[in-house]
């Protein structure tokens, strides 16, 4: 069960990756944005991507574009601060959202709407495969 995690902060992307892999999950952790997120998609097949939304949320959102264009029902989750994600994220593109500062039990909550505990990863993996196709 693979994410891949994006988040600014090298404090919350370490603690994150760390909480996530306790769990089970499979992390791949990005610090910054500038990485080829389809290749990655490709690499690694995730079942879920989680983005930071930081203050205007611009760089996401464009990252958010690129992969929805091409995986439609890859879930994309937004991480954010910002007071107003919970009215907005859906707006926007994002399956759903993350509200900083965390709590563990939402964040383990959210995450198991996208990957129920013990899927097989070729059920998403066939199913990429599909909306890529």
């Amino acid at each position: 069960m693979e994410i891949i995690l994006q988040e600014t902060d090298q404090d919350i992307l370490e603690i994150l990756k760390y909480v996530l892999e306790q769990e089970g999950y499979q992390v791949y952790a990005l610090l910054d944005s500038d990485a080829d997120f389809l290749a990655l998609i490709e690499e690694h097949r995730p079942h879920v991507v989680m983005l930071d939304f930081r203050l205007d949320g611009k760089i996401s959102l464009e990252i958010l574009g690129i992969i929805k264009a091409k995986y439609p029902h890859l879930p994309v989750i937004a991480m954010s601060c910002n007071h107003n994600i919970n009215d907005e994220y859906s707006k926007i593109g994002f399956d759903d959202y993350i509200p900083k500062p965390f709590d563990l039990d939402h964040l383990y909550l959210t995450i198991r709407k996208y990957i129920p505990k013990n899927v097989p990863k070729e059920v998403i993996i066939g199913g990429l495969k599909k909306a890529s196709a």
